[in-house]
């Protein structure tokens, strides 16, 4: 019987969560899913210039496994680019972390609410159809329904 695979340790979300080339309709693309450890390491490695080890190490994955992590995510993202296909974000076996912060005390950065963006103002945003409502304090925006769709919203 082969291992359990280990969640990888995720700190950031992609604004979007889908890609599609400009000019094609949707229900005539092909779609590649890149999962979230793969969209990790690319955001880790190739948009933070991370070197490997040190992406590895805060994903809590060896440096050869992120290796095959990234060389999947670039291969996925290079076929739809050169076959004009569809990009989907979503899945994989992974843990959502809070981002660490150099020089955080024990206390520091965490608001009233014990998170990171809990605080006041800003606005809750719909992702399916675009409104906005104004974020009501110590309610998650992903814990409200959007007034036109019912769909939860995110925080702006």
């Amino acid at each position: 019987m082969p291992r359990p695979c280990i969640k990888r340790r995720i700190r950031g979300r992609p604004n979007s969560y889908y890609f599609k080339p400009a000019g094609i309709r949707i229900i005539e693309l092909e779609e590649t899913t890149l999962n979230m450890p793969e969209f990790e390491a690319i955001r880790f490695v190739d948009f933070k210039n991370i070197e490997q080890s040190k992406a590895a190490k805060q994903m809590q994955v060896s440096q050869p496994t992120l290796s095959r992590i990234l060389t999947s995510a670039r291969k996925k993202i290079s076929d739809a680019i050169i076959n004009g296909k569809a990009i989907k974000i979503q899945g994989g076996d992974y843990k959502m972390v809070q981002p660490t912060r150099k020089g955080a005390g024990r206390r520091a950065g965490r608001g009233r609410m014990g998170g990171f963006a809990a605080g006041p103002g800003g606005d809750c945003i719909c992702p399916k159809c675009g409104a906005t409502t104004t974020h009501q304090i110590g309610i998650p925006c992903n814990k409200q329904k959007c007034p036109k769709c019912q769909s939860l919203m995110t925080r702006r």
